[in-house]
């Protein structure tokens, strides 16, 4: 195996020299670590991560605690934090945190210290206070997505505005008489997201003078079979008048469409559907929806806290995440009414 001395030797320079360049600490010049990293290429040279955290002190491994590893959203946000750290050279060990209370317990009391993490990402897990006091006395940074938590700083997205600006494109369009699917009350447990949307959506109708038919309110699990059944529920409300339909995610929007394409209900031309994510499969579906681009989101949160590993930056107490309405087939204006 290859080692630093190795490299050192065929590339003519001391082994503090070569440790300096490839790390990317110290005073080396460009073209001295150009030399360096070509040799090590060449010879196959991969630094030793022990190694590494001898002479650093630290590890150069990036924690990561979520709920959730099947669901779009929380892949996504863990692609975004393992590109920013593998281009910074840091590992990611993951942490899935179960419904089942001692195995939440065992991560916050015994894992991090165990694999000894130099940074830890929360991501949507509403901490309790001892798991708080737990991450404070790692003595390394944190940061949360999806929300904040006692001191610990977070970046999040504004889940009331989020349904507020999906509600307000339909409305904009001259819909009046709006459909909601939102999250059913056991997702509401960790940052409040489904009551949130919920409610963007009806201060939407607020602001207008208009209100939710209760009739039209629907619960689903965040995924396309849910929002299928949830849809065919309010389609088949007799006499509604619905126009316009959003839901609290691109998925269970998605359900909504193919529940509409079972019932001969035509989407916009009947039905204007909005959804809330950025889901890949939204463009397939031509879905209008709210953005929250989670990727970026993984990816913000590991460059601000990697920043404050690396050079001590101090982190911002809060983040507000930008998102944005992408318009596609499945809203339009809603046509004028027959004239009497």
């Amino acid at each position: 195996m290859t080692s630093l001395d190795d490299v050192a030797r065929a590339a003519g320079v001391s082994a503090a020299t070569v440790s300096r360049a490839l790390s990317g600490r110290g005073n080396v010049s460009r073209s001295t670590r150009a030399k360096i990293e070509t040799v090590a290429g060449e010879l196959g040279y991969v630094a030793s991560s022990a190694a590494s955290s001898l002479a650093s002190g630290r590890m150069r491994n990036l924690g990561v605690i979520m709920p959730e590893l099947h669901r779009w959203f929380f892949n996504t946000v863990l692609t975004g934090i393992s590109d920013e750290a593998t281009r910074s050279g840091y590992d990611v060990t993951l942490y899935n945190v179960t419904e089942d209370p001692e195995v939440r317990r065992e991560i916050f009391s015994a894992f991090l210290r165990r694999r000894r993490v130099d940074a830890v990402v929360v991501v949507a897990l509403e901490l309790s206070q001892w798991e708080e006091q737990e991450l404070q006395r790692l003595g390394i940074p944190v940061v949360i997505i999806g929300g904040t938590s006692g001191n610990l700083p977070g970046v999040s997205i504004d889940d009331l505005a989020i349904t507020e600006l999906a509600a307000a494109h339909l409305l904009e369009l001259g819909h009046e008489v709006l459909g909601f699917i939102g999250g059913a009350e056991r997702f509401d447990a960790d940052y409040k997201v489904p009551s949130q949307r919920r409610e963007g959506f009806c201060r939407a109708l607020q602001q207008r003078g208009l209100s939710l038919d209760p009739g039209l309110l629907g619960e689903a699990d965040f995924t396309i079979p849910g929002g299928f059944h949830a849809a065919r529920q309010l389609l088949g409300v007799p006499g509604s008048g619905m126009t316009g339909l959003v839901a609290a995610s691109d998925e269970m929007a998605i359900g909504a469409i193919l529940a509409a394409r079972e019932l001969g209900v035509r989407v916009p031309e009947d039905l204007s559907v909005v959804g809330v994510d950025g889901h890949e499969l939204g463009a397939l579906f031509e879905l209008t929806t709210v953005d929250q681009h989670p990727q970026r989101q993984g990816a913000l949160a590991a460059t601000l806290i990697l920043a404050t590993v690396e050079g001590g930056d101090a982190q911002p107490s809060k983040v507000d995440l930008p998102f944005d309405l992408l318009v596609r087939r499945s809203s339009m204006r809603r046509p004028p009414l027959p004239e009497a």
